[in-house]
């Protein structure tokens, strides 16, 4: 069941996994048979392993980004979180986020999708 405290605590420990890429961070997030759509169309990587193997080859080192988010929906199947990305790396950048979330009941990730648009650069 999905409630907004759920959500909150899943936020936060995904934040952690973000910073840490400790496999064991990453794999505490996500349900055995969990799917994880990197964008709406591409295909998942499916199950926990494949998760964590996706995540550490696409992963972003550690206090290079800032995140604000905030939820839009949550009810008791799914959330739908806004978010905003800020990479302090060069060239820095920003991009906005919508997170689809599905939760089971130990609160673990069954299902989640990531949009992500990339901002215009600011203007001199």
């Amino acid at each position: 069941m999905t409630n907004l405290d759920a959500v909150t605590a899943w936020v936060q420990k995904y934040r952690v996994a973000w910073e840490s890429n400790d496999p064991a961070d990453v794999a505490d997030l996500f349900a055995e048979d969990a799917t994880y759509f990197t964008e709406p169309w591409a295909d998942p990587w499916r199950g926990r392993e494949a998760i964590v193997a996706g995540w550490l080859e696409h992963r972003d080192a550690p206090g290079t980004t800032t995140f604000e988010w905030h939820p839009l929906i949550v009810t008791d199947d799914l959330a739908i979180i806004e978010a905003t990305t800020h990479y302090t790396t060069a060239p820095p950048r920003t991009y906005s986020n919508m997170w689809v979330l599905r939760l089971d009941q130990s609160g673990q990730a069954r299902q989640f999708t990531e949009w992500y648009m990339k901002h215009p650069p600011a203007e001199a």
